[in-house]
């Protein structure tokens, strides 16, 4: 996942209490956890729980061990945990906020409702599939990481990655193909 190869040096700095490792790591991490969880909660709720993953993230640095999974797998996993959590709490699953407007894009204001628009089609569409779908399609396709990591991430083996994967595209275009809100 991580395209930093010293993410592991910033990781044994940050468990030596270094707060600009730590600051580094963050800025490497934030935005792909934030799209995971954005992906399975409400905008809102995506926030605060990417807020609170590297708040755990930092509580139990030390507790990291380097071994056969990546460090970003680790954060990935508190991740989940969260969102898992989170749903525990909350039942009743709020609808989707589809608000389009979005104050930082400027140019081409067509386009750019368009692709927030099938950003949010998307989303709730994958939010229809079940978690161990919804949480291969968000790590193989919006966050980008292989199957290695994937596997490493979910705790099964790359063949099982594999077959979920062709499952939940199945699952993801018949859900598409049969989504008549839009």
């Amino acid at each position: 996942m991580s395209k930093n190869p010293d993410l592991d040096k910033l990781v044994e700095k940050a468990q030596g209490g270094d707060t600009h490792a730590f600051t580094d790591i963050y800025d490497e991490l934030v935005k792909p956890v934030y799209r995971y969880i954005y992906y399975r909660v409400e905008q809102e709720v995506a926030e605060d729980l990417t807020e609170d993953t590297f708040l755990k993230v930092w509580q139990n640095l030390k507790k990291y061990k380097k071994g056969a999974n990546p460090f970003s797998s680790w954060v990935f996993r508190i991740a989940h945990n969260l969102v898992v959590d989170h749903y525990r709490k909350h039942k009743a699953i709020a609808e989707i906020d589809e608000r389009v407007a979005d104050t930082q894009l400027h140019s081409d204001p067509q386009g750019q409702t368009d692709l927030k628009l099938t950003q949010v089609r998307l989303r709730k569409v994958i939010r229809k599939l079940p978690d161990n779908y919804q949480q291969i399609i968000i790590l193989k396709y919006i966050n980008e990481l292989n199957n290695k990591e994937i596997a490493s991430t979910i705790g099964k083996s790359e063949g099982a990655v594999r077959t979920l994967q062709f499952r939940a595209l199945e699952k993801l275009k018949g859900l598409l193909g049969n989504d008549s809100d839009f």
